[in-house]
C-alpha cells in the first residue's frame, strides 16, 4: 500500500510553524499541509496531539512530533543539503525559546498579562539578547558561520516578530549586523516559499501538498 506524505498541522504566522516549514522545505520533504484556524482548531489536531498547538507532524515511520525543533531535526536527519545541523547550537536555541520568547510575548501582548503595563521593560530585556546576537554577527554573516544553519532559522521567525511589533523603534536601535541579517532572511527565497496563504483545513477537504 502506498503511504501518503507526512501530515503537518501548521499556522502560517506562528513562528514555531514557520521554522518547521523552512526545515521541511530545505530537506526536500513534501507534506500534506493542514492549515489550522487557531480560533476553531479541528478535532483531528487534538487526536494527533493532546496539547493542540502547532506545529504537529504525523508520519508513518516515526512518532508524532509535537515540537517545532524536533520537526526541524527530524527533517534534516532525512536530508541536510545545506549542512544546517552543523549549526544546531543548543544554547542559542534555548535562550531564544526560553528567555527571549518570555520577553517577546510580554512586549507584544502586554494586555494578556495582568502584571504588565505596556511591555517596555520586556522590550528592553529582549534588546539585551538581540545586542548579544548583533555582536556575534559582527564577524560572520550568520549565527554559526558564513552560511545559514539550523540556529539561524530557529531564531529568525521570533526576531521577525519582535521587530514587527514596533518596526520604527527596532530600525532605530544600534543593531546593524542583526538588522542586515534579518533583512537577508526576510528576502530569501526560502522564506517566501513557505509563506503562501492557505484556507484553513476541514475534514473532508482535498489534501494540500506543501514542499519543493
Amino acid at each position: 500500500m502506498t503511504q501518503h506524505p507526512p501530515i503537518l498541522y501548521s499556522f502560517r504566522r506562528c513562528p514555531y510553524a514557520m521554522r518547521a516549514r523552512m526545515a521541511l522545505w530545505t530537506a526536500g520533504i513534501k507534506v500534506i499541509l493542514r492549515e489550522v484556524k487557531l480560533a476553531d482548531k479541528p478535532p483531528a489536531l487534538f487526536e494527533a496531539s493532546e496539547k493542540g498547538t502547532v506545529p504537529v507532524l504525523v508520519s508513518f515511520d516515526s512518532p508524532v512530533l509535537e515540537e517545532s525543533i524536533d520537526i526541524m531535526r527530524w527533517a534534516l536527519a532525512q536530508n541536510d543539503p545545506e549542512g544546517w545541523l552543523a549549526g544546531d547550537d543548543a544554547e542559542l536555541i534555548e535562550r531564544n525559546d526560553g528567555p527571549f520568547k518570555h520577553h517577546l510575548d510580554r512586549y507584544k501582548y502586554p494586555s494578556r498579562y495582568a502584571d504588565e503595563a505596556d511591555g517596555t521593560d520586556h522590550r528592553a530585556e529582549g534588546l539585551v539578547i538581540l545586542s548579544d546576537l548583533d555582536a556575534r554577527l559582527s564577524g560572520q554573516a550568520q549565527l554559526c558561520g558564513e552560511t545559514r544553519s539550523l540556529a539561524d532559522i530557529a531564531l529568525f521567525p521570533f526576531i521577525r516578530q519582535f521587530a514587527n511589533t514596533d518596526r520604527a523603534w527596532f530600525d532605530a536601535q544600534p543593531l546593524p549586523h542583526l538588522q542586515s541579517w534579518l533583512e537577508s532572511h526576510l528576502a530569501s527565497d526560502l522564506f517566501k516559499s513557505v509563506m503562501p496563504k492557505y484556507v484553513p483545513w476541514k475534514a473532508g477537504d482535498q489534501p494540500t501538498i506543501f514542499g519543493p
